[in-house]
Formats: structure tokens, sequence, C-alpha cells
């Protein structure tokens, strides 16, 4: 698998490539960990580093009415910018070291399954379908809390909906299979594709064509679910289907089938065993609430009382918000704590869950050091 991670405060490139077949026994967390064990062999132990961009490339993206915020509120390079550039943009899939390779001129894809017609698509198809565009952030199951499996992209292309409009859905299908060209399997929940969220088929990626690495030349991505039950890249078929019919793959594997993606929160600056210097102090970072929007977003220092951040415009349900807090910082070691509060009033969990099956639960804590 070619596995490509960001690390939040570095933007730091991470590559791995190994032609062994993954055990199916192995877990998502057990195979993310392989993944970043291996890096120091395939590199020696040396650091691939590249940029993370900057947010006034980010501010020049247009989605409706939603203005993309230019932030800018610590040092630069030392936060990640709202919109994810492709290039950094997370990766994990099973695509072994060996990325498909697709050419769009001879690529097409079938919808089947419990509808009223079979619909083959070319890209051309697509292409000529009312075109949309959303920014959505996508985050993977896998992510530990505080992590950096996840990013904010503007997603072009169609949406599902009106996809499935043309081959008819019949009564009582519940999932939306769909399936990739090296045969990777996703199962959605039919209701999340038809409930009005702006589910999509993708052709572009921050006003760009898709990488051949994040689904070229289409892909799934439905706001609201984990990537591993709506995010299915180098798509060939979508099938309509009841739960009980099917398991695709990752549920074969002991995940849970519906993958709501939980909402989360973490500190991206200043970095966690930082030395800072006493006095005024910028603490930073993201939070998302998907579907229903984050907040607000609380910090706490040591064991006092939960404070207020300050929320940056630009955010949706859809996408996470970037929040800031000025802190006067005392001399001495600090542990610094952070949650969300979604807008329907629910408080993120200090319940601490592994990432199988569902999701990473917990608070994000970075501990400092001030001078």
């Amino acid at each position: 698998m070619l596995f490509n991670c960001v690390t939040r405060p570095l933007g730091e490139l991470c590559k791995w490539n190994n032609g062994e077949v993954i055990s199916p026994h192995l877990s998502r967390r057990g195979f993310v960990r392989s993944a970043i064990a291996a890096v120091a062999g395939v590199y020696g132990g040396s650091t691939v580093l590249s940029s993370c961009g900057d947010a006034e490339d980010a501010s020049s993206l247009e989605s409706g009415t939603l203005v993309i915020p230019d932030i800018t509120v610590v040092p630069e390079g030392e936060m990640l910018p709202f919109i994810t550039p492709q290039s950094q943009f997370y990766r994990i899939d099973t695509a072994i070291g060996n990325t498909p390779q697709i050419d769009a001129a001879t690529w097409s894809m079938r919808i089947t399954g419990m509808v009223d017609r079979d619909v083959i698509l070319t890209l051309e198809d697509i292409n000529a379908m009312p075109q949309t565009s959303h920014v959505i952030t996508l985050g993977c199951v896998s992510n530990e809390v505080g992590g950096d499996l996840i990013g904010t992209a503007q997603w072009g292309g169609v949406l599902l909906s009106e996809v499935l409009k043309l081959s008819g859905v019949k009564s009582g299908a519940e999932q939306l299979v769909s399936t990739s060209v090296d045969g990777w399997t996703c199962g959605t929940p039919l209701d999340a594709v038809m409930d009005g969220r702006p589910a999509m088929l993708v052709t572009s990626m921050n006003g760009e064509a898709l990488s051949q690495e994040h689904g070229y030349p289409v892909r799934m991505i439905v706001p609201g679910l984990f990537g591993y039950v709506s995010a299915t890249k180098w798509l060939s078929e979508i099938s309509l289907s009841t739960w009980d019919a099917f398991d695709a793959y990752w549920i074969e594997r002991g995940w849970s089938k519906t993958g709501p993606f939980l909402a989360s929160s973490r500190i991206d600056v200043p970095r966690n065993g930082a030395s800072v210097a006493a006095g005024k102090t910028i603490v930073g970072g993201f939070a998302w609430a998907p579907r229903s929007g984050v907040k607000a977003v609380q910090l706490q220092i040591d064991d006092d009382e939960w404070l207020e951040a300050e929320l940056l415009d630009g955010s949706t349900g859809d996408t996470w918000t970037q929040w800031k807090y000025e802190w006067n910082a005392n001399p001495g070691d600090h542990r610094l704590t952070v949650r969300c509060v979604s807008s329907n009033g629910e408080v993120q969990t200090d319940e601490v869950t592994r990432v199988d099956p569902d999701g990473a639960r917990g608070h994000h804590q970075i501990d400092i050091s001030c001078a």
C-alpha cells in the first residue's frame, strides 16, 4: 500500500510502499501503525518534508455562499490552512503499492442492484450533468484523538442523489455498495445519500482534477461519515442493496457498518512538549462536529475551569472550524485540554475509546512548559 500522512504541525509527508498483501485479520489500527512503523525502513530514518501551503491561496476558493477564511492566527508555518492542499491530503487505501492508473477516455461506472434499470456512465456523461462544488471535511476512522488523518477540500462534481435518479432506487434498498477498480468495497447508508446533504461523485479537488492517488477520474464523498463507509476512490460500480445482503471490505473485518464521523477537536499550537515564553501565548487548532456544526470550543489549563475560545468565520456543519485562545501563560509546566460543543448542545465526551470499531473518543491534551 502507498500510505501518505501529513503530520499536523510540520507538514511532514510520509510515504510507504510495500508489495506485501495485508492479512485480512489485521485491524485498520494495526494496518496504519504498521505503515507508520515502516516509514523509517523505507527512508533509512530520514524525514521527508513538504510545504503545507498557505491560507492566502485557500481564501481565493469559492463555494457558493461559503467564504473560505484567510486565517493567520498563529505564526506562519505552524498551523495547517483551512483548505488542505491535494498533494498533502491524508491517504489511506488498499491499493498496495499499485495505485490504479485509469484512462479516463475508456473509464465507465455501472449503477445496478435494487434499481429500476441498470445504467452505465462515462466521464463525459458525468461532466454533462449539472455541476456543483462543496467544501467538506473528510476524516479516517483510524484517526486517533488529536491526529492528522483528516483534511478539508473543495470537492467538485455532481450530486450522487441526482445520479441515482437516472437508475431509480427500488423500495427496500438500505445501502449503497460502491466498488473500486481494484475490487475494494464500501457500504454507505442510503439515507445519508438521499437526505439532502451534498453527497457527491467527485471529479475535482481544490479546483484541480483529482490526482491518481486521490481517486482519478471519479470518487465518492459523503459528508458526515468516516471515509471507510463513504469515500470510495477509483469508482467502478454502485450497487443498491440491503444491509443483510452484503458486508463491505472493512465491515468483514469487524468495523461498524454505518460509521458516523465523530465530533472532536485538537490543539495544533503550541506543539506537545514545546517550551514557550511566559506571557501572551496563542493556543489554536481545529474542531469539527459533523452535520450539526461547532457551537463552541473550550480550553482547559491544567485543572482550572473551561475557557471559551474564539471561533473563526467560514465553517459549516460539513467542515471543520478553526479556533484560537489568547492565553496569559504563567511560568511552569502546564497541561492544555480541548473539547468542542456541537450546535445541538452535545459536549465532546472525555470517555476514551480505541479507534476500532467506530472511531476514537476522548479529549486532546498536550503538555508544555513556560519560562
